[in-house]
């Protein structure tokens, strides 16, 4: 998986976390591929200001996976559902853990 993807499935997971200037800055960059000119151009901010927000959030959604596992958890969790044989138990534990 890219690293890009990655941390957009990160964000899911975390990015109600951060703070409303980095999440703007953050999904300006990644889900609107605003370039780091038109971010500070948007913000008044310096393009390099830009980058430090961007690498701050990178690295905390990083970190949070590091601590939580919440996207590592999912994974496994439904990995083990695909593995049951039985459809009635798995339709069964599916709901549960969703």
């Amino acid at each position: 998986m890219q690293t890009r993807d990655y941390l957009i499935i990160l964000y899911d997971y975390y990015g109600d976390l951060l703070k409303d200037d980095l999440k703007k800055v953050f999904e300006d960059y990644y889900f609107d591929n605003l370039s780091l000119k038109e971010i500070a151009d948007n913000y008044n901010i310096s393009r390099n200001a830009v980058h430090k927000r961007i690498k701050s959030v990178e690295e905390k959604l990083l970190f949070y996976e590091e601590k939580l596992k919440l996207r590592k958890k999912e994974e496994s969790i439904d990995k083990k559902i695909n593995e049951i044989k039985d459809e009635k138990l798995k339709k069964y534990v599916e709901n549960i853990v969703k």
